[in-house]
């Protein structure tokens, strides 16, 4: 098995080298996969990330939630502390400014930090995800913390990635947090 970091690399050079074209047309099967959940019909709370670097782009599904009045929540890096982020209610498009990464999060000014919430599904970006639901991100570990949290234990978390980042088994460690479901262009997989 390779290591996390030659997986890592393997994986973003292979997303970094899709089309435009390509990106698009594997974004809209996700999304029309993502839109058949029941979990997803039902949800009243959504935690979503902003596309960034070819991941595949949800935004459609963040304009079906403000539609539909559903709490639209986003994640935001905290400054001076690595690997934690903290939510943010988010109603519209222009409340969102350039954070760290250069990866757009709710500006503080106009979005305050959630104290609490609890919601019924979360899409999970990632370099790659495996068959048992783990998840391979850039190292932060960001995302094992939150998805680890009080709050996302009744949470419907789906790993959302290109066909090619489902990978049968990825190297893991013990605080490494399964998703629920992997959504891809091709295919949901439930671990």
């Amino acid at each position: 098995m390779k290591s996390k970091g030659n997986l890592r690399k393997s994986l973003l050079d292979r997303r970094q080298g899709l089309t435009h074209e390509t990106v698009r047309e594997a974004s809209l099967r996700v999304v029309e996969r993502i839109r058949s959940l029941d979990a997803w019909r039902n949800a009243r709370e959504v935690l979503l990330y902003w596309p960034v670097r070819n991941e595949p782009d949800i935004r459609p599904l963040m304009a079906d939630l403000w539609q539909r009045e559903v709490r639209v929540l986003l994640p935001r890096c905290i400054p001076d502390r690595p690997g934690e982020m903290d939510l943010a209610c988010v109603n519209r498009e222009c409340d969102l400014t350039p954070g760290m990464y250069s990866i757009m999060e709710p500006d503080a000014e106009a979005c305050p930090a959630v104290q609490s919430c609890c919601p019924d599904m979360v899409l999970v970006p990632g370099v790659g995800f495996d068959r048992h639901g783990f998840r391979l991100g850039f190292g932060g570990g960001y995302y094992d913390r939150l998805l680890a949290s009080e709050d996302f234990c009744a949470t419907v978390s789906v790993g959302i990635a290109h066909d090619f980042q489902l990978v049968d088994e990825l190297p893991t460690e013990e605080w490494d947090q399964p998703v629920t479901l992997v959504c891809t262009d091709r295919e949901l997989w439930r671990p």
